[in-house]
């Protein structure tokens, strides 16, 4: 079987209506602003905060990710270039780390050390002290064997390419190329642990991205793919981190086309993330496979992927807002907020990977 049934659920009937997207986005926005507290950040979700110390101030699943989201989606009554500031004074003083996680360079890391945090706050409120420090971080990064996006030097390739500064992105593609190897994957060397991947967070498709060197990669894909019926998965997870959804929004602009709707057809028919399980949210939610079905529609043009990709906008909404409030960029309603944005004009944007700039 090339997923798990019970991890999806049936998609809601409730019709596209562009207002009614604009009214459930604004809501998530709304509650997000008075959920806010300048000393706490937001509260945390029992999983982002497992072991980790409080409040938590990572792009990932913390406060800069959500300064970032709402600095693009347009927040009243909060000021998201202080979020990130504030965030970064906070992490410094106290990295929200997850107790006994140990990396080399772990504080160089995107996605969850000081390097997505101060970038956000650059982006937001531009300071050369900000861009200085970015640019330290990304060079303390270099020879970092997590050669992935999350810690490695494929994230803060992209944090250098956010700076458009030419040695920083220079030194940083030339150490993500030397640690491919001839087979044109890379091994990771994370939590004590080696191990290969193709999945956006931790190899292939997300090293490709940052590097924008496809190589074999095309090759590499139809190889590892599992085929059943007109499906077709990497893996036996359906989710971005893990499976067809990822691999459909990083790859989709050379995905073999048979393969790229292979993986598209197998998000719709599998159905929405469950929503007590898996949620709303980009990272193993609703919200990131629809982007997959964005993503489709952006490579064929064929509209059909326009209107499934908004389906399941409207369920991830509707999740978003039935289940308790969950304020994480990666994990939480911001991002299916997100990707109903982008579902309104049809541009897959996915945060982060497509761009640092909100």
């Amino acid at each position: 079987m090339l997923y798990d049934p019970a991890l999806h659920e049936q998609l809601i009937e409730r019709a596209w209506d562009g207002a009614w997207i604009r009214d459930a986005v604004r809501s998530i926005v709304d509650d997000a602003a008075a959920a806010y507290d300048s000393d706490t950040f937001w509260p945390a979700n029992e999983w982002d905060g497992f072991r980790a110390a409080l409040p938590l101030k990572n792009l990932y699943v913390g406060a800069a990710g959500m300064a970032w989201a709402l600095a693009r989606l347009g927040a009243d009554g909060i000021d998201p270039a202080g979020v990130a500031l504030r965030a970064l004074e906070r992490f410094r003083a106290e990295p929200d780390f997850m107790e006994g996680e140990e990396h080399p360079q772990r504080d160089s890391a995107l996605l969850v050390g000081e390097t997505g945090i101060a970038l956000v706050a650059h982006m937001l409120a531009p300071a050369p002290e900000l861009r200085d420090r970015v640019l330290e971080l990304v060079r303390a990064n270099l020879g970092n064997d997590a050669n992935e996006l999350m810690w490695g030097v494929p994230g803060t390739l992209l944090a250098a390419r956010a700076l458009a500064d030419e040695d920083a992105i220079r030194a940083s593609e030339a150490d993500v190329r030397a640690a491919r190897e001839p087979d044109g994957l890379w091994t990771q060397h994370i939590w004590g642990e080696a191990f290969r991947s193709i999945g956006p967070p931790h190899g292939l498709v997300g090293n490709v991205a940052a590097l924008r060197e496809i190589g074999n990669a095309g090759d590499v894909l139809r190889e590892r793919a599992t085929r059943d019926d007109g499906h077709v998965n990497w893996g036996s997870k359906l989710q971005w981190c893990d499976g067809a959804p990822g691999i459909v929004v990083c790859a989709g602009s050379y995905l073999d086309e048979d393969l790229l709707l292979g993986g598209a057809q197998l998000i719709w028919d599998a159905g929405p993330a469950e929503r007590n399980e898996k949620g709303s949210g980009l990272c193993h939610g609703t919200g990131g496979n629809g982007y997959a079905l964005l993503r489709t529609f952006e490579r064929t043009g064929d509209e059909l992927w326009l209107e499934r990709a908004r389906a399941f906008a409207v369920h991830a909404l509707e999740q978003a807002h039935a289940l308790p409030p969950r304020y994480s960029l990666f994990t939480g309603g911001i991002g299916a907020a997100l990707f109903a944005v982008d579902c309104l004009d049809g541009k897959a944007r996915f945060p982060v990977l497509d761009g640092l700039r909100p």
